[in-house]
């Protein structure tokens, strides 16, 4: 049976290029380390190094060997620190983003009963659409929409199968009718969300597969996407929404999908921290609370429903 030992042993020896090194590390000699590698080298019946007096390489088995010996200690470390941080009372102040419309309406009764699961927890609260930059800001971590193509931060899922909606209230149908296509929003009253002084005017969608974009307008636009909500509700005109931010309200009747068949676009969920603090028991343990909060009370499965035909249907 392979021992951890062992593996964490040739991980270092194959970084440092030297058993004597990777021996100093731990305060063992550079012999016992040199057993390790030849006891692993027997559980994998293959050799990991080529050694001589003045050097030590790793064979091209071992090269191919060491990225699944790396992992396997990263998968335990990471076992460790989660267990770590379920066990661990934790306290102190966690600084938590959120967009207007997300952070009021679905995350903040979530956050308040973490809160008082965690009594010793203080935390401080910014929910807004200008986007929280969690290095420069007074932020620890941050709820954003979108796939993160920078590098630099961590992006665990919450909910990595949303997507936009297109809704309205029924009242709002009654008086103007449902759009039977994309290209019929074109005629109809759009609400539309601001950011930095840029419209969002341009609405993108997947139909039969390919990428459509439709520029909408209406009378109506808001730098706080929690209004372009409020107005919807309030039959102003017709929103494109993130379906957990809508999907009280569609459940309740207040709004209803429309495009039946269209795919709106995907924005999944995701909570943003940079790479640091990512093993924060207190961020570990909020990120495993949303998860399961918002999988058992806004499942995928309950995504809203559509009439056949693209024609307006409660859910």
């Amino acid at each position: 049976m392979i021992r951890i030992d062992d593996l964490a042993l040739f991980v270092r020896s194959a970084a440092l290029g030297s058993f004597s090194a990777a021996a100093r590390e731990i305060n063992l000699l550079p012999g016992q380390v040199s057993a390790a590698i030849q006891r692993l080298e027997r559980d994998l019946g293959i050799r990991l190094f080529a050694r001589s007096t003045r050097s030590l390489r790793l064979t091209a088995d071992g090269e191919q060997y060491l990225p699944y010996a790396q992992g396997a200690l990263e998968s335990l470390r990471e076992g460790h620190e989660r267990v770590h941080a379920e066990t661990t009372s934790i306290k102190g102040v966690l600084q938590i983003a959120a967009p207007s419309d997300l952070g009021r309406n679905v995350l903040l009764p979530m956050l308040t009963a973490f809160r008082r699961a965690h009594p010793q927890l203080t935390l401080r609260l910014s929910f807004s659409d200008q986007v929280a930059d969690v290095f420069r800001d007074p932020v620890d971590v941050a709820l954003r929409y979108g796939n993160m193509e920078d590098s630099s931060y961590v992006a665990m899922p919450v909910d990595p199968g949303n997507r936009r909606v297109v809704v309205a209230a029924p009242s709002y149908l009654a008086a103007h009718g449902a759009p039977e296509s994309i290209d019929a929003l074109t005629s109809h009253a759009c609400l539309r969300f601001m950011l930095h002084g840029r419209v969002y005017d341009k609405w993108t969608f997947q139909e039969d597969g390919k990428r459509r974009v439709v520029a909408v307008s209406g009378p109506l636009v808001s730098d706080d996407a929690d209004i372009v909500r409020r107005w919807a509700v309030a039959g102003e005109g017709i929103a494109y929404k993130s379906r957990l931010d809508v999907a009280e309200d569609l459940a309740a009747g207040r709004l209803v999908a429309l495009l039946d068949g269209v795919g709106g676009d995907a924005i999944p969920l995701n909570l943003v921290c940079p790479h640091r603090k990512q093993f924060s028991p207190a961020i570990r343990l909020l990120h495993t609370w949303l998860q399961e909060h918002v999988a058992r009370h806004f499942p995928a499965a309950a995504a809203p429903k559509r009439a056949a035909g693209g024609r307006a249907r409660k859910v």
